[in-house]
């Protein structure tokens, strides 16, 4: 793997006489979601205060590029910290200044700008954001989605390389905390940075992250992919997981992931021992970044969990449906070979109707197209495996006009 952007390398912190960071060791790599879990209290906040500067490790080093930060020199240091934007708790927005105001003020504040290359800044990140005709309102005067979204411009205005987001979903219902994910998501692949996430919300967190790090007692005790993490066989990683994952994906009502996963490995169990046939139907939002920019990332959230309604009350009582990541939907249909689940796809092309999922607001011209595709299961398939069969092989099962 290629040298991390980030290191910290036994890093220590106390505070007074508790140990906050007790040797933390970690691996930002360029472009990539990282995203760190871990109970309330065990210095998560406080290692991405490290990152940025705001505090200095008592002993460890962090790293920037290789480069130790502490035998940076001050102009060193100021580059670096102007290449890095935070997304704060709660959006921490400034309650006196409007929208224009609060997204000016990091360029105002770290570069010397002239007054007409910050309006014309500020006028493209508003556009890139779906941000429009908010310029002169007030923190007070806007939701919550919108509050982080006004945040977010602020975070990006500066271009920034790394950017830092505290629990950025905290307090927001289903359908705006998934608006919230899928904006990391979405403008993390737009703008190419790299980012740092601290978050409680599982499974969501593996669904737009590349790694994740779990902090325990002032330790970073487990690093790696999304799949490593749920894979992982230490007790406590398995403990804190489980803990916090509820019984159902709470946009959806669907099964969460992990759920799902267990479903399948029963059923290849009965395919295993007796035979018992099973295939997959794999359905993927093929356009969800163009409906992002359309419609806004919370209209989405509401499709898409239109959609799953639709799914789960279109399907049998014995098929098992649950979330495969931000805009897919994975269905394991027991004694189900592969010519019936292409049957089950032809039913809900004709059953499905537009107007039970977009509801009644008017998007002319803008189609949501998905993809099915199928797959029957082998007796020595893996679940990755069976699920790119039916990406590769993927039937468009329809496509309408959202209106």
């Amino acid at each position: 793997m290629n040298q991390p952007l980030i290191e910290l390398e036994n890093v220590f912190k106390k505070f007074g006489q508790k140990q906050i960071l007790d040797g933390v060791n970690l691996n930002i790599y360029r472009g990539e979601v990282t995203t760190i879990i871990g109970k309330s209290g065990v210095g998560k906040s406080v290692l991405l205060k490290h990152i940025i500067g705001l505090l200095k490790p008592d002993s460890g080093r962090i790293l920037f590029k290789g480069q130790p930060l502490s035998e940076m020199k001050k102009s060193a240091r100021q580059v670096f910290k102007s290449k890095i934007s935070y997304l704060f708790q709660g959006s921490a927005l400034f309650d006196s200044l409007s929208v224009v105001d609060n997204i000016a003020l990091p360029l105002k504040e770290k570069q010397s700008l002239p007054a007409a290359e910050i309006k014309k800044r500020i006028r493209n990140i508003m556009q890139q954001l779906d941000l429009s005709d908010i310029d002169d309102k007030y923190p007070s005067q806007l939701s919550g989605g919108m509050q982080k979204r006004v945040a977010l411009a602020r975070a990006l205005v500066t271009d920034p390389e790394i950017v830092l987001f505290d629990e950025p979903t905290t307090g927001l219902d289903p359908i705006r905390k998934n608006a919230v994910h899928s904006m990391i998501a979405d403008y993390q692949k737009r703008f190419g940075f790299t980012g740092v996430v601290v978050s409680h919300e599982i499974p969501d967190i593996f669904y737009f992250s590349q790694r994740v790090a779990m902090l325990e007692e002032g330790r970073v005790i487990i690093e790696g992919t999304p799949k490593e993490i749920q894979q992982a066989t230490d007790p406590e990683v398995q403990q804190f997981i489980r803990g916090l994952e509820s019984h159902r994906d709470d946009l959806t009502d669907m099964h969460t992931q992990s759920q799902g996963e267990k479903r399948f490995l029963e059923e290849m169990g009965r395919l295993q021992r007796h035979q018992v046939v099973f295939s997959i139907i794999l359905f993927s939002i093929k356009n969800m970044e163009e409906i992002n920019e359309a419609i806004g990332h919370g209209e989405v959230q509401t499709v898409l969990k239109n959609f799953s309604v639709q799914i789960l009350n279109k399907l049998r009582i014995t098929d098992i449906c649950f979330r495969y990541g931000l805009d897919k939907i994975l269905a394991v249909l027991p004694n189900t070979d592969i010519d019936q689940a292409r049957m089950v796809c032809d039913k809900l092309t004709k059953e499905l109707k537009s107007e039970d999922i977009i509801g009644v607001r008017p998007y002319p011209a803008l189609c949501f197209s998905v993809d099915a595709g199928f797959a029957e299961a082998q007796q020595d398939s893996q679940i990755e495996h069976i699920v790119a069969i039916a990406e590769s092989a993927q039937n468009e099962l329809f496509e309408f006009k959202v209106c």
